[in-house]
């Protein structure tokens, strides 16, 4: 599945007051036929695309679904997949943020209106990077409730992830062959010196606690101390134990220079730059999970010579390759995203409408070099990958293909499984 994006996210800051909306930013609202051509001229199929949650969920069981039902639409009309990203780094105004302990069920209520409007639709993000929507929103204090304690980020990331858990729930009642790509962020923090290697420790665990519980897994004894100690109950942690749904899922890693860390013996971190690169922490998340992959998200900066989003596009393929390779069963790449951002540069901290060059298309919709260069890997490997693949189908319903019998009786059979019998969804490798 090659794929782009289109960003969606929604984060607030100044205490709330400001909402950085980057689809306005980016002017998608203005421009977004175009930006669907822009899909289609580079041969994507598969799209990460969202509506904006704050302009769509209006309140308890009221919803405004205008622009969507238009972008949808025009979607489903050019046969573009979209893998529907509900809720990005952000809540609309009557929720508040995450500390909010309705969100997980007012937000399950969203999805399961989403997926009875949209049955066509399959494949879901429901909550984009859990793990960075609480550290940033309740660890660092930058985001939404911004908050810095230790209590404030469990409190955050125990209702983000229930959120997630219960919205696949809600859609699978209703779409019982849908598939979830969690988008996550894959971290690694390496110690500067033997003093920051507790330090470095206790990180490298506690990146995996967002995937852990939204994949029913047991948490190390370490975490579950960490947990307890900072406002998680017994019933909240066995309600992930419980509902452990990992079979319908894709594990989606996202992967920058910037998610690995170097750790000091004072406790804080800089950015370490690419250390392991995408392949080793790949294999790490793998290991510990054992599902399909999907590279979900990866960009770099267009810099002064021109080529150096086009060579890091060239070393993340390769590390996808060579994923394949050694037999991970690996099943997409994206570049991340469509568009030029604004104001990531300051992690969306500040709104001083600095463009930053990490789209195949500018903000005026002309093609960067990357792009051209993202048209001519897709070009040159779409054919020859499925001949090589390890026996791993993804059983994915394009929207033209929605109403076939074949993907009706695909439906149903997954229906059967969700009602106590065999599953048969076809996710070779899920670890099941």
């Amino acid at each position: 599945m090659f794929a782009t994006g289109i960003e969606n996210s929604i984060p607030t800051i100044n205490d709330g007051k400001t909402r950085v909306d980057q689809m306005e930013a980016a002017h998608f609202y203005k421009y977004w036929r175009e930006d669907f051509d822009a899909v289609q001229e580079l041969g994507i199929h598969f799209l990460r695309f969202g509506p904006p949650l704050h302009k769509t969920f209006l309140g308890p069981q009221k919803y405004d679904w205008e622009f969507a039902d238009l972008t949808l639409g025009e979607l489903k009309r050019r046969d573009i997949t979209p893998i529907v990203d509900l809720c990005h780094f952000g809540v609309p105004d009557w929720i508040g943020n995450f500390q909010n302990p309705d969100f997980p069920i007012l937000f399950a209520e969203y999805a399961a209106a989403f997926a009875e409007r949209y049955p066509w639709v399959q494949l879901y993000t429901p909550v984009n990077e859990m793990f960075i929507c609480a550290v940033f929103s309740a660890k660092y204090g930058w985001w939404n409730e911004q908050m810095r304690t230790d209590t404030s980020f469990v409190t955050a990331l125990k209702h983000i992830v229930k959120a997630n858990v219960l919205a696949m729930l809600e859609i699978l009642k209703r779409r019982a062959d849908a598939i979830f790509i969690q988008s996550e962020s894959s971290e690694y923090f390496h110690a500067d010196s033997p003093k920051a290697i507790h330090l470095a420790e206790n990180m490298n665990s506690r990146r995996f606690l967002s995937l852990d519980l939204n994949y029913g897994r047991r948490v190390d004894s370490g975490m579950y101390e960490y947990l307890m100690d900072n406002g998680m109950t017994k019933e909240e942690y066995h309600f992930f134990l419980n509902n452990r749904i990992k079979q319908h899922c894709i594990l989606g890693n996202d992967y920058y220079r910037t998610n690995e860390h170097r750790v000091f013996e004072d406790g804080h971190t800089t950015s370490s730059g690419e250390v392991f690169g995408y392949t080793e922490i790949t294999r790490q998340y793998y290991n510990r999970y054992q599902l399909p992959v999907m590279h979900t998200e990866t960009n770099l900066v267009e810099g002064p010579v021109g080529d150096e989003a086009v060579q890091w596009l060239w070393k993340e393929w390769a590390n996808v390759l060579r994923l394949r390779n050694v037999g991970i069963p690996t099943v997409g790449f994206t570049w991340y995203s469509l568009i030029d951002q604004v104001d990531w540069d300051t992690a969306l901290r500040e709104q001083n409408g600095h463009v930053n060059p990490l789209g195949l298309f500018d903000l005026n919709r002309n093609i960067r070099n990357v792009g051209r260069a993202y048209k001519k890997l897709i070009k040159d490997w779409r054919e020859v990958l499925p001949a090589s693949s390890l026996c791993l189908v993804v059983p994915v319903v394009t929207p033209s293909q929605y109403e076939l019998q074949a993907a009706k009786e695909q439906e149903e059979k997954a229906r059967e499984s969700l009602d106590g019998k065999e599953n048969d969804m076809g996710l070779a490798g899920s670890g099941q």
